[in-house]
């Protein structure tokens, strides 16, 4: 396979990359990166430790260009992990934190356990007072991962790469900081707008001494609105505010104090959710109003550094260029990002659907493809439609009783971690059947967790008549607009269709085999192609009601060469003002 650098994994420096602030959510002043150089070594499970084998650049994987190992760590390995930093100790406590580890980790300071954590996807902290010590300290990682072996959330990675499953990956692949905090100190904020009754609802958890926090709401750095929690909780009257959408993607600034801590946020003034239009069809809403949203499947991955961006500005590129070409929307596909992604999208103004991650051992074919293939040939949205009861958890590879239990650990986590995203707008709990199971009961858990937001609860087929979407992936055939059931409320989107590939010599992951639904020789074909496809389609949207569209795909992935980027972004392969275009008449004409 080639190795693809992007420019900025070219200019990596990698004593200490990725050091922006990480959660800007939940901002403190304290942060001290501990990022870039790191000693690594890869053992056999039945092998003992006997050294380290070499340095390692976090926050990249083993199996990465950037992280200078390029070493794959298999389920039957050991990764381990050890970084000396020099720190000087307060009276104040020290959290370490990890944005995300893949896939179970132990973690040591100085030789005494912190603890361990299961879950690839996940930002986790550890209180590290008892340990640290003023001078120097040394941190050690173990971590295995059994990749797709496992019932656990593993994504699209596989051994067995090819088509749209990709290279695995392991360990360290997010920021690792530590911050210094007073004894009693402000653990989590919950911030819910509320655009009907001009409020802001914050909700603050203080670990230690309990004590209030007052709230100040800030515009343009002036203070626009105050409260105070009574109960860890307050509910904030904001009057003559201005909404969050993609075309004025305004935010407000948060402080929030207690009588120690101080911690900076911010919040937009909007609201999501399914409603009639004028017509009596179902409608995605945005602030009350039908609002046609228009996106691309975004996988998230990179040519250098496959989960992890080689920097912010990368980070930035891909949602500044969809956003260029008249895109208001990515769908985060199988992947949780790191949350300045999210912080990027909320201010530049992009609305997020958030997938989440797959479970389950292998996919089953007959259930992930030969089924959902027959029902669309058949041009019938019920046959192959598998009922995903006790009955079918074979079929859906979701036998394992932990799998499943850990899926709703995983999702209470996703939800928590990613609740003040501003932009994110939609969750997608299952895709495609891969693991999917008891879909209506993760509708029900996803909803008692988050009301806030839309759910597209099973997402291309095997429909349980759920959420608020009723969800198509269609490639192969023209987008037949289904039948309106009278009982049936939800808004229709077609959530994957195009996929139209275009091979770009010296920027291909895989010269010898190229994965696409369609395939194009030329920048005019694919132009030509894209015109005609997104013009079959706008006729749909307000004489049918067609709600949402989500193309395939941002980037080149490996072995697929659909994206409108190619995989190390060096070519944008359609004419970003053809792209503008197209999508300034793909919306619902109020």
């Amino acid at each position: 396979m080639t190795q693809l650098l992007t420019r900025w994994g070219r200019e990596l420096k990698s004593e200490c990359p990725l050091n922006d602030y990480p959660r800007p959510q939940m901002e403190r002043n304290s942060f001290i990166c501990l990022n870039g150089q790191w000693d690594y070594a890869i053992y056999p499970k039945n092998s003992e430790f006997s050294g380290y084998e070499g340095k390692i650049t976090v926050p990249f994987s083993p199996e990465t260009v950037l992280s200078g190992v390029n070493r794959t760590v298999t389920p039957n390995d050991v990764l381990y992990y050890r970084k000396n930093f020099r720190f000087t100790k307060t009276n104040s406590r020290a959290l370490l934190h990890f944005g995300a580890v893949d896939y179970a980790c132990e973690v040591k300071l100085n030789g005494i356990s912190l603890g361990s954590h299961t879950g690839g996807y996940f930002p986790f902290c550890f209180d590290a007072t008892p340990a640290i010590i003023s001078g120097e300290n040394e941190l050690t990682l173990t971590v295995t991962d059994p990749s797709e072996t496992g019932s656990g959330a593993s994504g699209k990675q596989t051994s067995k790469r090819g088509g749209i499953w990709y290279t695995p990956q392991s360990g360290i692949w997010q920021t690792v900081w530590i911050e210094e905090v007073p004894e009693s100190f402000i653990e989590s904020v919950k911030i819910t707008p509320d655009i009907d009754n001009g409020l802001v609802n914050i909700k603050v958890n203080i670990n230690g001494e309990k004590s209030e926090a007052k709230i100040s709401v800030l515009d343009n750095g002036k203070i626009k609105a105050e409260g105070q929690t009574l109960g860890g909780e307050a509910s904030v009257s904001l009057s003559d505010f201005q909404l969050w959408s993609p075309e004025t993607p305004y935010l407000y600034d948060l402080v929030i104090k207690t009588d120690s801590d101080e911690v900076k946020s911010y919040f937009g003034m909007r609201k999501f959710g399914v409603g009639k239009d004028k017509k009596g069809v179902a409608r995605l809403m945005l602030n009350n109003e039908p609002y046609f949203m228009n996106g691309l499947l975004d996988q998230g991955y990179w040519s250098d550094g496959m989960y992890t961006a080689p920097s912010d500005e990368a980070l930035i590129y891909d949602i500044a260029v969809m956003k260029e070409m008249g895109f208001n929307m990515l769908r985060k596909h199988i992947k949780i990002e790191p949350l300045r992604w999210y912080y990027h999208c909320d201010r530049l103004g992009m609305l997020v659907w958030q997938d989440m991650i797959n479970g389950g051992n292998e996919v089953n074919q007959l259930t992930a493809a030969v089924l959902p293939a027959f029902h669309l040939a058949t041009n019938s949205r019920r046959l192959g439609n598998i009922k995903d009861t006790e009955k079918s958890y074979k079929l859906f590879s979701r036998e394992d009783e932990k799998g499943r239990e850990e899926y709703y650990i995983d999702a209470k986590r996703m939800i928590d971690s990613l609740y003040n995203c501003v932009s994110l707008c939609l969750w997608v709990p299952f895709n495609e059947g891969w693991g999917q199971f008891d879909a209506l009961k993760a509708e029900k858990f996803f909803r008692e967790n988050d009301p806030t937001r839309i759910i597209d609860h099973a997402s291309g087929w095997h429909d349980q008549g759920g959420g608020d979407v009723n969800s198509f992936h269609i490639y192969f055939t023209p987008f037949f607009f289904p039948k309106r059931d009278k009982n049936d409320c939800r808004a229709i989107a077609l959530t994957e269709f195009g996929g139209y590939s275009m091979k770009t010599e010296g920027h291909v992951y895989n010269t010898e085999k190229m994965f696409g639904y369609r395939k194009y020789s030329s920048r005019e074909q694919l132009e030509n192609a894209l015109e005609k496809l997104y013009g079959r389609l706008e006729p749909l949207i307000e004489r049918k009601g067609l709600s949402a569209l989500v193309y395939t795909e941002v980037s080149d992935v490996e072995d697929e060469t659909n994206g409108l980027l190619t995989y190390d972004r060096e070519v944008v392969k359609v004419s970003i003002d053809l792209m503008k275009k197209i999508n300034a008449k793909m919306r619902f004409k109020i």
